[in-house]
């Protein structure tokens, strides 16, 4: 799809479903691929064929950069062992599963093939799931693993693809060199992705200019991502590991450039997961176009598939990921509390193994599919293969997508962290502002500035070391207006006050814009600080 009106109708659509479904409170990726899907069947409207090319390189790096920098490198490490369970064992796990039920009911399908549509359906997309959990309120650790989960995923998904196609179109790889390509493409993805955050790291600190700082970070998926896929290395995860070391070290960097990072890149992902959502739904027509064979047994075979995967996910979670606790805590050597549970946070597993929706990155790899073997023959089974990939891709949308939030709720699974936080940060506050005003009489006693600079100063340090805990007294007592809500808000209708008479003024010509756009950045910026959590 290379039309330009249609290109931009769908981009036009797609976000104002997503206005619509922000409005009302619904999951919006759900929203997108069900409005998608009711559109593909109106006459006129154009084929909209993924084009796993825009995909792999124009839509999934930015994606997955933006929720690197995002992601807490600190809680990933807390995490690392269910993350790895799930990015790399689940992953490899559901590739043999699908692909033996896959080589059992479709007719004539070869093994070799069977697993490239086990490595194309394997890798969930977090994204839905994930704004999901962010709505209704998910503990801390499930979002953290869920995150972690998908930020590798695609890597071992896309390996294990790129191993199943080689084997499948006559290259002959064996299982001794397919172990060491999946090796090769994980460890040098991740030492290039870390050397590029390195540099680029250092590259924006010498800048010294918030503008092209910004601009140079915008670079970095796309430019992380060629680099690793020219060696043969994973530029998934070359990506999300220079995500993750610019999002740590981001705090050293200048505000300004924070600042737009965080507008940039939440425009980005809104804007992005909104089109790859929409594209979903819109693919159905194309794909069922596509197949010439009977769509009884396909049918058949796609309710199968997306049993097995959602058992798969299961089975790993609480066998796997749940077993080795289990044997711990029965073993002779260790004596059992007596109110013992198995497993305090169960539910927490259950929401994790119900969250296994399928994503764009699976039509990609499938479109990507080669036509041909080397011997010239066509693919085998690829419009076969394709059709399985867009059954349980939808069917897993639809199925979590409706079923998750009810679950949380029917579980009662919420976080319990914002009043910790609020706890964690006011004490934070209190030591920070604690050494500000420290650091304050030092200079001080050097040098005293003019007027009443430095009362000033300290009324601003005292005033933020008191707001924290004010939320937390109200948020735990739920007393009234606080002072310094009582601040913000009086402040607030002052900057309208001020905003409207610069704007009088540049009206009646009294004023430049270029003046009052630089007046304005300066009122918004204060506006931003007084509306921060």
């Amino acid at each position: 799809m290379h039309d330009l009106p249609a290109l931009m109708a769908l981009v036009a659509g797609a976000l104002a479903v997503t206005a619509v479904a922000r409005r009302a409170g619904l999951s919006e990726p759900l929203a997108l691929v069900v409005v998608g899907l009711a559109v593909s069947f109106i006459p006129g409207v154009p084929d909209y064929t993924i084009d796993p090319s825009v995909v792999l390189l124009l839509i999934l790096p930015p994606l997955l950069y933006s929720a690197a920098l995002n992601s807490s490198t600190v809680g990933i490490r807390a995490n690392l062992r269910p993350i790895g369970l799930l990015a790399f064992g689940l992953v490899l796990f559901s590739t043999v599963v699908a692909g033996a039920i896959a080589w059992w009911l479709v007719p004539g399908i070869p093994l070799s093939v069977a697993l490239v549509l086990g490595a194309v359906i394997a890798p969930p997309d977090a994204v839905a799931a994930t704004s999901i959990g962010r709505r209704l309120g998910l503990p801390r650790k499930i979002m953290t693993v869920l995150s972690g989960e998908s930020l590798v995923n695609d890597a071992t998904a896309l390996t294990a693809y790129r191993v199943a196609v080689a084997a499948a179109i006559g290259t002959g790889y064996s299982l001794l060199a397919g172990v060491g390509l999946f090796l090769l493409a994980a460890v040098g993805g991740a030492v290039i992705g870390y050397a590029i955050g390195w540099v680029v790291h250092r590259v924006r600190r010498l800048l010294r200019d918030d503008l092209l700082e910004s601009a140079v970070g915008l670079i970095v998926p796309f430019f992380a991502y060629l680099i690793a896929e020219e060696v043969h290395a994973s530029g998934v995860l070359a990506v999300v590991v220079a995500g993750l070391y610019l999002g740590h070290h981001a705090p050293s960097g200048s505000a300004a450039t924070r600042l737009q990072d965080r507008a940039v890149w939440g425009a980005a992902d809104t804007l992005l997961e909104a089109v790859v959502f929409a594209l979903i739904g819109l693919q159905l027509r194309s794909v069922v176009e596509s197949v010439s064979t009977d769509f009884g047994p396909l049918v058949v075979a796609g309710l199968a598939l997306t049993a097995a995967v959602l058992l798969a996910r299961g089975a790993w979670v609480f066998l796997v990921m749940y077993l080795p606790e289990l044997i711990r805590h029965r073993s002779p050597d260790r004596r059992p509390s007596p109110d013992w549970r198995p497993s305090p946070d169960w539910r927490h597993r259950v929401i994790v193994s119900w969250a296994g929706m399928r994503g764009v990155v699976s039509l990609a790899a499938a479109s990507a599919i080669p036509t041909a073997t080397l011997a010239g023959a066509p693919f085998p089974h690829r419009d076969e293969v394709l059709f399985l990939t867009f059954f349980v891709t939808l069917a897993t949308l639809l199925l979590h997508g409706t079923t998750l939030p009810w679950l949380i709720g029917f579980l009662g699974v919420r976080g319990t962290e914002d009043y910790t936080d609020m706890l964690a940060e006011a004490e934070a506050q209190h030591n920070a502002a604690r050494a500000a005003l420290e650091r304050l009489d030092d200079l001080i006693t050097e040098s005293e500035p003019p007027g009443d600079v430095a009362e000033h100063l300290r009324r601003a340090a005292q005033q933020r070391r008191n707001q924290a805990w004010e939320r937390l007294g109200r948020s735990a007592n739920e007393i009234g207006e606080s002072p310094t809500a009582a601040y913000r808000r009086l402040r607030g209708e002052m900057l309208a006050a001020e905003r409207a008479i610069f704007v009088q003024f540049r009206d009646n010509r009294r004023i430049d814009d270029e003046v009052l756009r630089r007046v304005m950045h300066q009122l918004d910026l204060e506006e931003l600080w007084l509306s921060r959590d």
